[in-house]
């Protein structure tokens, strides 16, 4: 394998494109959820810095595809990352899948017009369920919401929120969700994103 010779800092004290280790671990080492990758040539370097880091870090498997600084936790890639979004709480709501090697959006439901984000959050794990074992897939499926985890593993979704006309459509997908916990056995892993080391889960919406 080429020895790397430019690094990218997606993120750390200072971002872009570096030509040695040395000033690329001076951005990098000792700051939390730090993104970087090393490579080979400069052209290269500018190619990956253009585009989102979980898509750049996906494009050569060959390379050690996620470095949270030396020594730190990496998240598994391949992966499904899933995640949930809502206007209001309640209020518009959607959901999707994205593959985290390459940033592809595996698949995406919604709006609708009166959910929740753990209702979204919930939804969303369970049709990554459902998608990867009618793909006969062992990935695993991260998650950055405890509660929405919490009530994949009970089966149940544990919502507070009232069944009423604008959100019947919602609430038969969580039947139907339900129903399909509990008729059907999986071994994927369900991990929880953690946020604050890694940065924003690769499913986010972006619209905080």
């Amino acid at each position: 394998m080429a020895k790397n010779k430019f690094y990218v800092v997606w993120k750390g004290r200072q971002t872009g494109v570096f030509d040695s280790w040395e000033s690329c671990k001076e951005q990098v080492n000792g700051f939390e959820g730090a993104q970087y990758k090393g490579y080979p040539t400069e052209a290269a370097a500018n190619a990956a810095f253009k585009m989102n880091y979980w898509k750049a870090v996906g494009a050569n498997q060959k390379q050690s595809a996620i470095a949270v600084g030396e020594g730190g936790a990496k998240p598994i890639v391949p992966s499904l990352a899933v995640d949930a979004a809502c206007s209001g709480n309640p209020g518009k709501m959607e959901y999707r899948g994205v593959d985290t090697s390459t940033g592809r959006e595996i698949f995406r439901q919604g709006p609708f017009e009166l959910g929740t984000n753990n209702i979204g959050e919930f939804l969303a794990i369970v049709h990554g369920l459902a998608f990867l074992k009618s793909q006969n897939s062992d990935l695993p499926i991260y998650s950055d919401s405890v509660n929405a985890l919490a009530w994949v593993k009970a089966k149940h979704c544990r919502t507070k929120l009232e069944r009423c006309a604008k959100n019947e459509e919602l609430f038969q997908l969580i039947e139907r969700a339900e129903n399909w916990l509990k008729q059907n056995s999986f071994s994927t892993k369900l991990l929880k994103w953690p946020t604050t080391e890694w940065g924003e889960i690769p499913a986010d919406f972006g619209r905080k």
